[in-house]
């Protein structure tokens, strides 16, 4: 396979998988992801991204704490994450995703209990080993948004080149206060999303789902 064959096929095997094996992920090869993925582009060389890795022991912990306030009903809500209200074409292909995923889980419309219980497997990471969360320094604006989402792309591209899988979660904002506070995050830091990542099960259903993009004469205006 050539260089361009090969970056080519991380960008675009890379999916949020949401069942994942048991096997732990060895130590080095996530640091090897975060290292490479550290070289992403960032306004003035702010490199504004930080990283807390949980497994083990630390991740049955946290997992068990938040499960505990999920099932007691308590939720801090995502804050200003999603619009207040989605508009065309967005409000489409959010309810497209949705009810293809519920559809592969078998979660017919209306079903609120199966629809809790799926999305109480994010705070199980999905079954995922590893869980990464991204925090960024409270005084950073727009762009050093930016720049944590450029990490955390090759974050994800840099796990499929050693044949692991993510799901990013905006969930785990549900419970910011106790997450921050189960990391040790500094208080001048926030929160920006927790991610998965693991070796996925691939002989669970909802893995089988693969969202569709747009073709680039949609969202892209070429003047000459």
């Amino acid at each position: 396979m050539s260089s361009l064959d090969a970056v080519r096929d991380a960008f675009t095997s890379r999916r949020s998988v949401r069942a994942f094996l048991p096997d732990p992920v060895p130590r080095e090869i996530i640091e090897d992801i975060l290292a490479t993925a550290s070289r992403a582009p960032s306004g003035t060389n702010t490199q504004p991204w930080r990283v807390w890795v949980v497994s083990g022991g630390a991740r049955d912990d946290l997992v068990a704490g938040v499960l505990a306030e999920f099932d007691e009903g308590s939720t801090e809500g995502m804050g200003e994450y999603y619009p207040a209200e989605f508009v065309e074409p967005f409000l489409s292909r959010r309810r497209a995703m949705g009810w293809g995923m519920y559809g592969l889980l078998g979660i017919e419309k209306g079903d609120w209990d199966k629809t809790r219980a799926a999305h109480r497997r994010n705070y199980e990471f999905f079954g995922a080993p590893v869980g990464l969360f991204f925090g960024i320094h409270r005084t950073m604006r727009l762009g050093g948004w930016v720049d944590m989402g450029l990490f955390m792309q090759g974050v994800m591209t840099m796990a499929r080149a050693h044949g692991l899988d993510t799901c990013p979660q905006a969930a785990w904002r549900e419970y910011t206060t106790l997450v921050e506070g189960f990391l040790g995050m500094p208080e001048d830091h926030d929160l920006v999303v927790g991610m998965a990542m693991g070796y996925e099960d691939t002989s669970a259903p909802v893995n089988r789902l693969v969202t569709e993009r747009s073709p680039v004469a949609e969202f892209a205006t070429f003047l000459e």
